[in-house]
């Protein structure tokens, strides 16, 4: 886990790859706040390149490469491991988001994150909370272009987070297609955000909150309007009332080209309407008759998820804890695999090319391999690898589930050649190594007694392993593991990696022989 703490002035930043838009923001450490000392926004409409069949078109693909290379000359100072970029609606939904990534990857510095909806809502909220602090209970609303994301916290802490599938580009292509501006498209857009928001109100009002903020584009750019026309109220918080003049306002200017109201540029004049729309929903079906603005959002919070991560406070570490004891986890079993995974990767880190972040990726997976017992015994793998691909885990992007549920998968039974494939396309060499590490971390304790073998690996190269452990006869526990490792030669075979086991009692003959033959 890293240690290092961010040197005050050190620049870190985030790229946040939105439906709407793209942000990039890049900023300091100074006494412990993020102080952002520039930033870059470009309107790209990623999901209005979305096909009926979830595809990203080119044209779309292209404007979010264009916007990235201009990005990426603005992060000369800032080093990668400073970096995050995170993705969030279109790419959640495009069933072609691989090809985008792959293409993008080439560009950036740092590979793409896409996130899940609560995680996203969790970031946002982290953004809103360092950048608005109050000890009060919140609702954090954030109106993207794709989905609206809430969330109930108190200070640094969220309680509830959700994220619907509605925002200002989404909804546009559905009721404002046609760029008029009418009565019948309020409504028709109104009432598809009611019915998403009413499958969450219930648990909202239940758990309360005692103020509201909003963030990013829609919210700032109608509190801009409201304030202009002086439909604000005395704090310059949006209000319900001024939200209603606002449509009404726009139902008048009829035509999205046309709308000229100060607060509102050009590129969000089209998404506008909807984005309106979606507000007065949130109003309406929550009850809410203010709403205080602020600049903190997605791209702020991934940088003090960041910082955190530096001063050895990961949430996702959390998340790991969190999860042992939702499932029930044998702590102390669990805690066997990882001291001994551990080990094995220290003794092969540098001669496989491993990193700091592979360190981490495989202890928390062997933390969590096996949760898929609370489910079943049988097949448990398969069940621990559905829970950690599946869940909403925070801290961790979808990809970084996606390479804990293929360790958790192959920990255990038969490696197929298919499971190789799919290995190599989620996370290449480096996964199909910490997989047979966690594997051999496995066996070791497979017995689950306190035994702690003495098993030391050597790479030979990279397809070819040998495995040392101690030759005790009159230990049956030992001699199991060395059958058992001795039956998986053929296992990793599958996978083209030749697995030599060795005893310590074979080394020492073999260093006899050694002996015999120079004299």
């Amino acid at each position: 886990m890293p240690t290092n703490f961010l040197a005050d002035n050190e620049l870190m930043a985030a790229i946040d790859i939105g439906s709407n838009s793209f942000h990039l923001a890049i900023a300091r450490l100074d006494h412990g706040e993020v102080r952002k000392v520039a930033s870059m926004s470009e309107k790209v409409q990623l999901a209005a390149g979305l096909d009926a069949n979830n595809r990203l078109s080119e044209e779309a693909q292209q404007r979010g490469l264009d916007c990235l290379t201009r990005f990426v000359g603005r992060l000369e100072s800032v080093s990668p491991d400073r970096l995050r970029i995170v993705a969030t609606n279109a790419l959640r939904q495009a069933k072609n988001a691989d090809e985008f990534i792959k293409r993008a990857n080439d560009i950036l510095p740092k590979p793409i994150e896409i996130i899940a909806g609560r995680e996203e809502a969790r970031l946002i909220y982290l953004g809103v909370s360092h950048t608005n602090a109050s000890s009060d209970q919140r609702l954090v609303i954030d109106i993207g272009g794709g989905s609206t994301e809430f969330i109930i916290g108190q200070g640094f802490e969220p309680i509830l987070t959700e994220s619907l599938q509605m925002g200002c580009v989404a909804f546009t292509k559905s009721f404002f297609d046609d760029g008029d501006i009418t009565d019948k498209a309020f409504d028709k857009a109104i009432a598809a955000a009611r019915k998403e928001i009413l499958a969450i109100s219930g648990r909202y009002q239940e758990t309360g909150w005692s103020s509201v903020v909003g963030s990013s584009g829609t919210i700032k750019a109608v509190r801009n309007v409201l304030v202009s026309e002086g439909w604000a109220d005395e704090q310059e918080r949006i209000t319900y009332k001024g939200v209603k003049q606002l449509q009404k306002r726009l139902i008048e200017i009829e035509r999205v080209e046309d709308i000229e109201l100060d607060g509102v540029k050009e590129h969000r004049k089209a998404v506008f309407p909807a984005g309106v729309a979606v507000l007065r929903a949130v109003m309406k079906v929550l009850g809410i008759d203010t709403i205080t603005y602020s600049d903190g959002a997605l791209r702020e919070g991934v940088m003090y998820d960041m910082l955190g991560r530096f001063a050895s406070e990961d949430v996702r570490d959390r998340s790991v804890q969190a999860l042992i004891v939702r499932y029930s986890v044998d702590k102390e079993q669990a805690g066997r695999v990882v001291n001994t995974a551990q080990q094995l990767f220290e003794q092969v880190q540098h001669r496989l090319g491993l990193t700091s972040e592979d360190a981490d990726l495989l202890r928390r997976a062997a933390y969590l391999h096996e949760i898929g017992l609370a489910i079943s015994h049988s097949g448990y793998h398969r069940h621990s690898a559905y829970l950690l691909e599946y869940s909403d885990i925070p801290g961790f992007s979808q990809v970084d589930q996606l390479k804990m549920a293929q360790l958790a998968l192959t920990h255990r039974r038969k490696l197929k050649l298919d499971k190789l494939e799919q290995v190599q396309m989620i996370g290449g060499n480096n996964l199909i190594y910490l997989c047979l590490l966690l594997r051999l971390a496995v066996l070791a304790h497979h017995s689950r007694s306190e035994y702690v073998p003495n098993m030391t690996i050597s790479v030979i190269d990279e397809a070819h392993w040998q495995v040392t452990v101690p030759d005790d006869a009159d230990d049956e526990v030992n001699q199991l593991l060395i059958s058992e490792l001795q039956d998986d030669v053929e296992e990793f075979e599958r996978w083209g990696m030749n697995l030599a086991v060795h005893t310590k009692a074979m080394d020492e003959q073999d260093a006899q022989n050694s002996e015999k033959v120079s004299s």
